[in-house]
């Protein structure tokens, strides 16, 4: 599997880099996972957005879906790639309970005239297979339904947390992967919310716990330092402790 990473801005935008936003490939297979501020665009360097074949995307702050309405616009109108290549011109989007329903409300207040099923082929996030891909899921602790997503292909596997605060299903969904990507929100002289986000140093926790092989945490604010969060985490964690930066790409 090859991870490039769109956005990994937690919260919003930062100057250097989008929001939530992860292109994963491999056989030659596109899905893009999260799609925040600013992803869609980073999108466009990678692949032409009538290419991608599927997309997951965790909960719906913001900060990882709101760019799907920018991808309504490329593909109602878009031309040379930029329409939908999907089963009956449509890409698959997975989501949580409500996923059509706020985008439709996101895009425009009259959106169900649009009828978006005509866009994108809606499905509720189960496990299961696709393409290459097996995909299993587990609900986070956050404030909005949040879903963690374990993509397998083969004999590798990614973990990615989506938003969380402390979660023993992340440690049971993560076990024995080899790449945990988490989120890494709060630094270690901020407040803790409970159920909400987590530190650097939760998140090397929860890396040791799953017995993963490496961790890349993501989802830093930019009134936080990425660096700081990651050695945080590797106070907690043996293994390989590396930062998601845009454009930056991980091979599995």
């Amino acid at each position: 599997m090859k991870i490039t990473v769109l956005g990994c801005s937690g919260s919003i935008p930062g100057p250097d880099s989008p929001a939530s936003g992860y292109l994963i490939e491999a056989d030659g297979y596109r899905l893009v996972l999260d799609l925040g501020h600013g992803a869609f665009g980073a999108l466009q360097k990678y692949a032409r957005p009538g290419e991608i074949d599927a997309i997951v995307i965790s909960h719906l702050h913001p900060d990882h879906f709101i760019d799907l309405t920018a991808y309504i616009v490329a593909l109602r109108y878009g031309q040379d790639g930029y329409g939908s290549s999907g089963p009956e011109g449509r890409i698959p989007l997975l989501g949580v309970p409500g996923t059509r329903n706020r985008l439709e409300a996101a895009y425009d207040p009259v959106a169900r005239k649009l009828n978006l099923h005509q866009i994108f082929s809606f499905a509720a996030a189960t496990d299961g297979e696709l393409g290459p891909f097996r995909l299993s899921y587990a609900l986070m602790n956050h404030p909005t339904p949040t879903n963690a997503v374990r993509i397998e292909c083969g004999d590798r596997s990614l973990v990615y947390s989506a938003d969380t605060g402390e979660s023993a299903e992340l440690v049971h969904l993560a076990e024995g992967a080899d790449v945990l990507l988490c989120e890494a929100s709060i630094s270690a002289d901020e407040e803790l919310v409970p159920d909400l986000h987590m530190t650097g140093r939760m998140a090397g926790e929860h890396a040791d716990r799953a017995g993963v092989e490496r961790l890349i945490v993501t989802h830093v604010p930019p009134w936080n330092s990425v660096q700081a969060a990651a050695d945080d985490a590797a106070e907690a964690f043996s293994g390989p402790v590396e930062v998601a930066q845009p454009g930056r790409i991980f091979t599995i």
